[in-house]
C-alpha cells in the first residue's frame, strides 16, 4: 500500500523505507510475544500517511537533520499505532493491517498496556526531535486532543441526536489532529518559515477531516474487497457517523430502527438501514462536505512555495481524498 501512494523513487519513499528498521530498533517491549506482535504491526506499515506527510512538509525547510527528522517521523507513526491498538480493543477488531490484533490473542489488558507502552516510545522520539520544551508541549497538547476526541466519540455512541457540529468536533480530535500535527511538525523541525508551518497545520486539519469523512462514506457505500474491512462496522457499534447524521436530519424516525447498546442486529437489518441512509441523501451530503474540505486543503496548498513539493502535495491530496478504499 505504501508504494502505491509514495512513488518508490521519491525522497519520501526512501525515508519511509529507512523508518521501518528504525522503528524496529527503537521499540522494545519486555514481553516477547507482545513485542513480536507490535513489531509485526509496525512492519506492516499501512499507508504510512502521517510520517509520509511529515517528511513531505519537511522539504519546505532548509534544515535536513536526519536524526531529528527520523525521530519526528517515528513519533507520528508510534502515536498513530498506539491509538490503533486501543481502538481495536474498543471495536473488538480481529485484525489490523492483516495482522491478528493483540487483544484477540493476548487479551484486552495486555493490548491496552502495549498501546500505553507505545505512547512512551512516542515521547522518547519526541524528545530526540524536539528543539525546545515548546515542541514537547505541542505534542502533549496534540495527544490530549486525540484522546479527548476518542472519549467524545464514546460519549455520542448510540446517540441519534448527534449533530454535524458534534461530529466535526470529534473528527478534529480523533483524526484531523494527528494529520495536522504531522504536517506542522515536519515543516517546523526542518526550519521552515512560520507562515509555512501555519499553512501546514491548516492543510493537515482539512485533509484529516476530509479523510475521516470519506472513510465514513466508504463504511456505507464502500466495497469490502477494496476497503479490506467490513462495511457498516460503525453502525453496528453505535458510532453514528456523518452519512447517518445527515439521514437522521432528513428523517428523524429512522432512529427507531437503529441498534441500542447490547442489541444483536442482523446483517439484513444493517443493509436495510444502509439503503435508507443512501436514499435519504446521507452519503451524498457527506461526500459533498468531504469535497468541500478537500478543496479547502487544495486552496491552502496553492499558498505554499511553488515547486515540486507543492505539486506532489496536490497530487497526493487529490488521490487520497477521492478514493474508493
Amino acid at each position: 500500500m505504501m508504494q502505491t501512494i509514495w512513488q518508490p523513487e521519491s525522497l519520501v519513499a526512501k525515508e519511509l523505507a529507512a523508518l521501518k528498521p528504525y522503528l524496529a530498533t527503537n521499540v522494545k517491549i519486555d514481553n516477547a510475544a507482545i513485542n513480536d506482535r507490535v513489531h509485526d504491526l509496525l512492519a506492516a506499515g499501512g499507508k504510512f500517511l502521517r510520517p509520509g506527510f511529515f517528511y513531505l512538509f519537511s522539504q519546505f525547510g532548509p534544515d535536513h537533520n536526519t536524526a531529528r527528522l527520523r525521530a519526528g517521523a517515528a513519533a507520528m507513526e508510534l502515536l498513530h499505532v498506539a491509538t490503533l491498538i486501543h481502538d481495536d480493543v474498543i471495536d473488538e477488531s480481529p485484525e489490523r493491517r492483516h495482522v491478528t490484533t493483540i487483544h484477540q490473542d493476548y487479551g484486552q489488558r495486555n493490548a491496552i498496556y502495549a498501546g500505553d507502552l507505545l505512547f512512551t516510545c512516542y515521547f522518547d522520539q519526541v524528545l530526540i526531535a524536539a528543539k525546545t520544551a515548546d515542541d514537547v508541549k505541542i505534542n502533549t497538547a496534540a495527544m490530549r486532543a486525540i484522546l479527548q476526541g476518542e472519549l467524545d466519540q464514546m460519549a455520542h455512541n448510540f446517540d441519534p441526536t448527534t449533530t454535524v457540529d458534534d461530529y466535526l468536533a470529534i473528527a478534529r480530535g480523533k483524526t484531523a489532529r494527528l494529520f495536522s500535527l504531522s504536517c506542522e511538525q515536519g515543516a517546523h523541525f526542518a526550519g521552515a518559515d512560520a507562515s509555512v508551518v501555519k499553512l501546514a497545520q491548516q492543510i493537515g486539519e482539512r485533509m484529516g477531516l476530509a479523510y475521516q469523512m470519506l472513510d465514513d462514506v466508504l463504511d456505507y457505500a464502500g466495497d469490502e474487497a477494496l476497503t479490506q474491512k467490513p462495511v457498516l462496522n460503525d453502525l453496528r457499534d453505535g458510532v453514528y457517523s456523518l452519512p447517518l447524521i445527515y439521514a437522521l436530519t432528513a428523517e428523524p424516525q429512522l432512529a427507531e430502527q437503529l441498534p441500542q447498546p447490547g442489541d444483536h442486529i442482523s446483517n439484513e437489518q444493517l443493509l436495510t438501514i444502509r439503503d435508507q441512509v443512501i436514499a435519504l441523501g446521507g452519503v451524498t451530503q457527506a461526500q459533498q462536505l468531504a469535497t468541500h474540505y478537500t478543496k479547502t486543503a487544495l486552496n491552502l496548498i496553492d499558498q505554499l512555495p511553488t515547486g515540486e513539493t507543492q505539486q506532489t502535495l496536490r497530487r497526493l491530496v487529490t488521490e487520497l481524498l477521492v478514493r474508493n478504499h
